[in-house]
């Protein structure tokens, strides 16, 4: 899915100098003149689509997935150019930051036209965009697919804690899982808790290990973020706004647990892989037991590209899975916002949603819209004839329900990331 970074200061920060990524390379965007950017009518539907024709919208995206980027590719590329004369221009970000950055420096050299026409964001790369004044207001909601969007579930209307009002648009959604091997383990011998794993890893030195948390590797943070709403006592306590007193209560603890645990994991925790893909490779080879992911489709995405074994099936502990909605926003700055409106309104599209789950696709993360506010009988078929087709190598349904933890206030991201550093990596 989408990374989350040490970015909550940044927004105040507007001297910075643009840091333009090389990944980006000959796909960048160059900013063109729209007179009427400002005088679009999102209650003209006819209208933005009118204006849409014929431009090219520069999406930037994280570009670290094949399969996610020949998903879009193919689904909303072909769709985009198909039904509204749009051509879409992937621009690959190594990392969400860095277009963030690249926004606030846009900000303090007085641009009003920038390159960025839509963002896949969430989290602090929202937040600090949001705080910046940065991103175009009052869409979201406008939008004629937001109809399908379940906007009064906190989960939507919340991002990592941040009110949404009406600023990004749901794309998908997602939840922490693990990923072990049906030819080795059993279900009954999994863990299904933090206190479990560890007794597990030290029952099996070496066969254990996460993803070191930090910029760039968000899911070694939620790894750990979700240690900490276990050995606290549950994560209702971190829900709404970032308490300092509440983190310096419990974060000993956290860091108490993850030094019991160093010992036990791979190489004695003398070092962690530093991406998803890393940690696959070491559970492809056997060198661990466990893998993550965060799609709906479990470990079905990763056995059709060929990164875990075939056996490879995902599960979650009993609680303190976090899950989340993942987002589109639009820069105030955008040269083309009638074809990012489009684009963000056509991500909604049912079809394209049912699409997106399954595992064949690439994607495989979870549905942005509610199902059940879809009345149209065909397209409702769509869509659960996609979930029943997610198979073996999914999380049953009910399990992920069952441990389901909203993410929690931006804030505790870079204390988690600095405080492991410093209390567990360095120690």
């Amino acid at each position: 899915m989408q990374t989350r970074k040490r970015i909550w200061n940044l927004a105040v920060m507007l001297g910075l100098v643009s840091l333009i990524i090389a990944s980006c390379g000959s796909n960048a965007a160059t900013p063109t003149s729209t007179p009427s950017s400002t005088s679009l009518d999102i209650n003209n539907w006819a209208g933005i689509e009118q204006a849409a024709n014929g431009q090219t919208v520069n999406w930037y995206i994280w570009g670290g997935s094949d399969s996610i980027n020949r998903f879009v590719d193919q689904f909303y590329g072909k769709a985009l150019k198909e039904r509204y004369n749009i051509t879409l221009n992937r621009v690959p970000m190594a990392d969400t930051v860095d277009v963030v950055n690249q926004l606030l420096s846009e900000k303090a050299a007085g641009k009003t036209t920038g390159a960025v026409d839509l963002i896949w964001i969430n989290g602090e790369n929202f937040a600090s965009l949001k705080q910046a004044n940065l991103l175009r207001a009052d869409w979201g909601q406008s939008l004629p697919n937001s109809k399908y969007v379940n906007w009064a579930n906190p989960a939507v209307n919340l991002d990592f804690g941040e009110p949404v009002e009406s600023l990004e648009s749901p794309w998908s959604s997602a939840q922490f899982q693990f990923i072990y091997d049906s030819a080795k383990l059993q279900a009954s011998e999994l863990p299904r808790s933090y206190a479990a794993l560890k007794e597990y890893a030290c029952a099996n030195p070496g066969k254990v290990t996460y993803i070191a948390p930090g910029p760039g590797a968000f899911q070694g943070t939620r790894f750990v973020k979700q240690a900490l709403f276990e050995v606290s006592g549950g994560a209702e306590q971190w829900l709404g706004k970032f308490n300092q007193q509440l983190w310096d209560q419990w974060s000993p603890k956290l860091w108490e647990y993850f030094n019991q645990l160093e010992g036990c994991l791979w190489r004695e925790g003398s070092t962690y892989p530093k991406t998803e893909n890393e940690l696959h490779s070491l559970f492809a080879n056997g060198e661990v037991d466990f893998s993550i992911t965060q799609a709906i489709a479990g470990a079905g995405s990763l056995i059709k590209d060929n990164l875990v074994p075939v056996s490879a099936r995902a599960f979650v502990f009993d609680d303190n899975m976090i899950g989340d909605f993942n987002y589109v926003a639009i820069p105030s700055t955008a040269p083309n916002p009638a074809a990012a409106l489009v684009l963000a309104n056509l991500i909604l599209d049912p079809e394209l949603q049912a699409a997106q789950i399954l595992p064949e696709n690439g994607f495989g993360l979870g549905y942005g819209i509610d199902p059940t506010k879809v009345s149209d009988p065909a397209l409702a078929a769509k869509l659960s004839n996609a979930a029943q087709q997610l198979g073996d190598a999914a999380t049953p349904a009910s399990d992920l329900a069952k441990s389901l933890r909203s993410d929690i206030a931006a804030e505790y991201q870079s204390l988690i990331e600095q405080g492991w550093e410093a209390n567990v990596l360095r120690k």
